[in-house]
């Protein structure tokens, strides 16, 4: 058994997960990557993204898992065509319509039960504190309560410490830290609705603009259009 310390990092293909990934590397752990498609409109483009980074992180092992009973579920902009995903609010403290019931519940169970079939010591998730304003399973109460599950639910010697790095973030924050750690942001993806260009006016994007405005580096995807959200 090597004594090196294992994260699994849930890569969502977005700027996030890979500055979690990044972080995980930079506190000296080894990277399991698990990406997940759920019937998300840009899942393919996710994917790619996702995959690019377990490249660029030279990752242990990459684990692409396909989700779909979420979109069967529904109840999301993300995952139901007859839905459509809203115009930027980035003021807005209501739930949006991308809200997906209940999914970071889901993925960290399957991220748990990766990590503790190989040895890992930490599972690392990107959430942020502009997504727990109006996403419930996005919050430090969420995560301090799936540890509790976690402590619970595994082995008595599996030792697995959830970690939300950038719970307490703003989207500027995340861009500012994964610059200074040269994170491959150009593999990265954000946008709800297209797989490319990204649309430029949903919350997803909207953010991510605004924190590299914020911070005044190029964001480096493609956009159909690029406000300025630059924060007064």
């Amino acid at each position: 058994m090597s004594d090196e310390k294992r994260a699994v990092v849930l890569a969502s293909g977005g700027m996030d997960s890979a500055t979690a990934a990044a972080v995980a590397q930079e506190r000296g752990y080894e990277l399991y990557l698990l990406h997940t498609s759920y019937g998300q409109r840009t899942e393919d483009k996710e994917y790619a993204c996702a995959r690019e980074q377990a490249d660029y992180f030279d990752a242990a092992d990459f684990l692409h898992l396909t989700t779909d009973h979420l979109s069967k579920v529904g109840g999301s902009s993300l995952t139901d065509d007859e839905m459509d995903v809203e115009e930027a609010d980035l003021e807005s403290e209501e739930v949006p319509t991308s809200y997906v019931p209940f999914r970071n519940a889901n993925l960290l169970a399957m991220a748990t039960s990766y990590a503790e079939a190989n040895d890992c010591d930490a599972v690392f998730i990107g959430a942020h504190s502009e997504d727990f304003s109006g996403y419930p399973d996005c919050g430090p109460r969420f995560f301090d309560a799936f540890q509790r599950v976690v402590d619970v639910g595994t082995k008595d010697d599996t030792q697995i410490s959830i970690e939300a790095p950038f719970v307490d973030w703003s989207k500027t924050d995340i861009a500012e830290k994964g610059t200074e750690l040269d994170v491959p942001y150009e593999h990265t993806w954000s946008c709800y609705r297209d797989d490319e260009p990204a649309c430029g006016t949903c919350d997803a994007c909207a953010f991510r603009l605004q924190a590299f405005q914020n911070v005044g580096v190029r964001d480096p995807i493609e956009y159909a259009e690029c406000p300025d959200y630059t924060e007064e």
